[in-house]
């Protein structure tokens, strides 16, 4: 396929949408700092290109703030001190939530796949036809 026309088609969930479920699970695994995080986000395969360093801790105080996480400053022997973000029980009830959402997701994709290929090979057959 033209590479022009598929990156005028491509179709990604926006980070503003997907961060806070990446964020809930990564905090779920391990309370971390917000820079770590951000390394943390760029070293997984939920999305295409780095995470946006104002857009992650935009969103770690929404969620501290609704009580999905909550934070503490830990105070460094050398250096400034840092902000540790750590899970909630209600942010582990919001991470089941997206869970089950992105399951749901997932089965619709999976059938407008299914769909697609069937499409895709029918034209195949006529063509061949």
């Amino acid at each position: 396929m033209n590479e022009e026309i598929l990156s005028k088609f491509e179709l990604t969930i926006p980070i503003e949408r997907s961060i806070q479920a990446e964020l809930l699970l990564l905090l779920g695994q391990k309370p971390s700092h917000g820079y770590e995080l951000i390394q943390r986000l760029n070293e997984t395969d939920f999305r295409t290109g780095e995470a946006d360093t104002a857009t992650v801790y935009r969103n770690l105080r929404r969620m501290d703030k609704d009580g999905l996480i909550k934070s503490h400053w830990e105070v460094g022997e050398s250096g400034p001190g840092r902000r540790l973000y750590e899970l909630t029980p209600h942010g582990e009830e919001s991470l089941k939530v997206w869970a089950k959402y992105l399951t749901q997701q997932k089965a619709k994709l999976e059938t407008f796949l299914r769909a697609y290929f069937q499409f895709e090979e029918s034209l195949f057959i006529k063509k061949r036809g």
